[in-house]
């Protein structure tokens, strides 16, 4: 079995958790294993043919003289078949898929046909722009290198073939021997728009070259001056990350993408080095962002000029830039925090995004995308199928493909369980001992987890106990009630295990109504709806001849839940009761302003009933208006 870990700790002095292999975890639910089916039968091969119909891969052919023509779309288009080829590479792994092997490995084909003999690989910056190269580092030239070196080794460790591996290794030490300290003959860069940090970080990981990872503390060490210029002559240098040097940074700014993206890297590089400054630089950014810069629904970035963060408590709910890339870039930012600090809240908010804005970015059929996952919309936003700047729908299959890396970790003498989920584990101890576990749960509509034991011996079970849950959780191991301490998100069960135990963890599942801080004025008066870690919308497809843009919830108003199979795909549902204000319905479209009278305020009412679906699933049917975001009554 190939070891195939999508970020490898197991060498790592500083991360205190192992990520497991890809292959390790069989997902056997409707929920997750149905979606990465879909991954494999439906999105990855659309994904294909749609870098084939636009160019993407011609660019390629052009650049290595199969095929005569010029450079069609963007300059960063290489990445989105990198992309492909990681996505493509994780769901490989463990399996025997003759066709997606053979796509997989035409594409490399491809890409190494394209390489120089330098080791540069860009086909943008090739034949006719060769000359260009290297000259703007907003031009994304270590971005895709970044995407290449990532799929090169994710298909290194879910196949063993070093087909693709030797060529991103060609192109790193391309970069290495190019960008660095001018003492030692080399001149400076680093990347507009970071990627390439955690990418050589897991190729130090693979190769053991400790020059990669050197590579990465020059590129985050030259950041903050200045030096990256103006993008486009469009935005300062905080738009890159290039405002502040990153030791001395207080909070995300600039594009949201590549700021989470560049925590990511340095992240890994503590894991590595245990730098505090790093750590604490990588704390007051985290406390900052979930206390002052995230949308409810894990989502980043409020503003579409600069695709990047607003000001504190700038959160708009129709305006919500929260590109699906950055909610990908915040569980993955979230995954790398956890494996070194082995503390719940990061796998809370790894699922917050997961669930909500992360699931939102794909259609329930696997056929179309969201650039953009507002909260409040009038029906004009939905899905489509490609996008010239197509970097969210590879990042949504990736991390699909990879999804069974991130339920487990292991640690000394014990087993993490992070994310539930109906599965089958066969894990491996650091010592190398073999642990077998079966999860049965209906995770997320329901909150028992059970976990069957099948291997013997005595080790620790550590299992997350999610920040939403309120009181009444229950754990106990074949029948019999355990401790209940939690420490650090987690709940801990050390003893001799027999082949059969059974540990039962009941998370109660009400629905809850969730405010928001009064200095996000647009939610003023308002509150959400969540159950468990889902989120939920009214659409207006559930609520014909009236606009639910108009409704209101009574704080006392009872809301319960119930499974529908057939709605959507199958999900719990959301009923209640609203109310539409007289005065409001009175609003006849012909005036935008009005006399406020404490008449209005008086109005009566009238009751209508409310159905509020999972976020993730909306604009699957009917367009119409919805919202997240209820006033109160």
């Amino acid at each position: 079995m190939t070891c195939a870990p999508v970020v490898d700790t197991s060498r790592s002095p500083f991360a205190k958790l192992r990520a497991v292999s890809v292959n390790a975890v069989i997902l056997t639910d409707h929920f997750w294993a149905g979606r990465r089916q879909l991954n494999r039968e439906v999105i990855i091969p659309g994904q294909a043919r749609l870098c084939e119909a636009t160019g993407r891969v011609d660019n390629l052919r052009v650049a290595s003289g199969r095929k005569a023509g010029h450079f069609v779309g963007w300059f960063f288009n290489d990445s989105d078949i990198y992309k492909l080829l990681e996505a493509a590479s994780w769901q490989l792994a463990g399996s025997n898929d003759p066709e997606l092997n053979a796509l997989v490995d035409g594409l490399i084909d491809e890409v190494a046909a394209a390489q120089q003999p330098d080791g540069y690989l860009n086909s943008y910056f090739m034949g006719e722009r060769a000359e260009r190269r290297w000259t703007n580092f907003d031009y994304h030239e270590m971005y895709c290198a970044g995407h290449l070196i990532q799929a090169a080794v994710a298909h290194f460790r879910a196949t063993g073939k070093r087909s693709l591996l030797d060529v991103a290794i060609r192109f790193a030490d391309h970069i290495c021997a190019r960008f660095g300290a001018e003492d030692q003959g080399k001149v400076f860069g680093t990347d507009g728009h970071p990627e390439i940090e955690m990418a050589l970080v897991e190729l130090d990981r693979v190769t053991g070259d400790r020059k990669y990872l050197d590579q990465v503390k020059y590129f985050i060490d030259v950041r903050g001056y200045g030096k990256l210029g103006r993008a486009f002559g469009r935005f300062e240098s905080s738009y890159h990350q290039d405002r502040v040097p990153f030791r001395e940074m207080t909070r995300l700014e600039g594009h949201s993408v590549r700021a989470v993206y560049l925590n990511c890297g340095a992240a890994d590089l503590y894991a590595e080095t245990g730098e505090p400054a790093l750590h604490e630089a990588l704390e007051r950014m985290w406390s900052s962002m979930t206390t002052r810069q995230m949308y409810i629904n894990g989502g980043l970035g409020s503003r579409y000029e600069n695709e990047g963060f607003g000001t504190d408590y700038e959160l708009p709910p129709g305006r919500a830039h929260t590109e699906t890339c950055a909610s990908v870039a915040n569980f993955m930012w979230n995954w790398r925090m956890l494996l070194i600090d082995a503390d719940g809240r990061y796998g809370d908010l790894m699922e917050l995004a997961l669930y909500n804005s992360v699931l939102s970015g794909i259609s329930l059929d696997g056929t179309a995308y969201f650039y953009q996952n507002p909260l409040l919309d009038d029906g004009a936003h939905r899905r489509q199928q490609w996008f010239p700047v197509a970097c969210c729908p590879a990042n949504v299959s990736r991390t699909l493909a990879s999804l069974p890396g991130y339920l487990y970790t292991v640690s000394d003498n014990a087993v993490w369980l992070h994310h539930f989920a109906r599965s089958q584990a066969n894990l491996t101890l650091p010592d190398g001992r073999a642990v077998s576990l079966i999860q049965e749960t209906e995770y997320p509509w329901d909150g028992k987890v059970t976990i069957m034991v099948g291997t013997a011996g005595n080790f620790a079970m550590k299992m997350r106990i999610p920040g939403w849950v309120g009181a009444g959780w229950t754990l106990t191991v074949s029948g019999a009630p355990v401790d209940q301490a939690v420490v650090r998100g987690y709940a801990t069960i050390s003893r001799e295990w027999s082949a059969g135990d059974r540990i039962e963890l009941h998370l109660p599942m009400p629905v809850e109504r969730i405010e928001s801080h009064p200095f996000a004025v647009d939610n003023q008066n308002r509150v959400a709806l969540m159950r468990g870690p889902i989120l939920y919308c009214i659409e207006a497809v559930d609520h014909p001849g009236v606009d639910v843009r108009l409704f209101a919830l009574p704080d006392q108003a009872a809301l319960t839940a119930d499974f529908d199979p057939d709605l959507v795909g199958g999900v719990s549902v959301v009923h209640g009761e609203a109310i539409i204000s007289d005065a409001d319905l009175a609003w006849d479209g012909k005036a935008l302003y009005r006399r406020y009278t404490t008449a209005s305020a008086a109005a009566s009412f009238k009751r209508t009933p409310l159905k509020a679906i999972p976020y993730f699933a909306w604009a699957n049917r009917d367009p119409g208006p919805m919202m997240v975001w209820l006033r109160r009554a």
